[in-house]
């Protein structure tokens, strides 16, 4: 996606931010098949990843917005995770990363994320490709969307829609 194209989500989204009510305080991200479309296991720290065509203008647009970012990820190579979201230039965007190894499900990782920022758990807004991700940071009261073909600006406004619903946002 070119410069102008990643504008053009940047302008959606800023779109949609404005036209909410309620704006979470923190919106988590995973990664792998979430902001980028792949496993970070499954690549090399030579290559050169990419984000999902929509993902960096949301990213932008979050940030111009002052909402506040965090990355909460499992994956079993958090050193090609780091390594390529230092190729990618965005770590500076997230208040908290949370990436380490998990056989289980990331409410260890929501629990430092809350503990690092501050910000209670029905403040957040969690983007995840994994259902029972989604499950099980929901149970800790996280407004939870699934994505199926990364974060995009379809998910980004069903995300923020079902945080408003949810009416719990301090």
């Amino acid at each position: 996606m070119g410069k102008e194209e990643e504008e053009e989500v940047m302008g959606e989204a800023l779109r949609l931010l404005h036209s909410c009510t309620m704006l979470p305080r923190l919106v988590v991200f995973d990664l792998d098949y979430t902001l980028w479309p792949f496993w970070c296991e499954c690549r090399s720290k030579k290559e050169n990843p990419s984000l999902y065509p929509e993902a960096m203008g949301i990213l932008n647009a979050l940030k111009q917005k002052g909402v506040t970012m965090a990355v909460a990820s499992r994956t079993p190579t958090p050193d090609i995770a780091n390594c390529f979201l230092n190729k990618l230039g965005i770590p500076s965007f997230f208040a908290d990363m949370q990436i380490y190894p998990s056989y289980t499900h990331k409410v260890e990782h929501f629990q430092k994320i809350r503990q690092n920022t501050g910000i209670p758990y029905k403040s957040m807004l969690f983007f995840d490709d994994e259902s029972r991700n989604i499950q099980s940071v929901s149970q800790l009261g996280v407004t939870s969307m699934l994505v199926e073909d990364g974060v995009n600006l379809k998910a980004l406004e069903q995300g923020l829609q079902l945080y408003a619903e949810s009416g719990t946002a301090v």
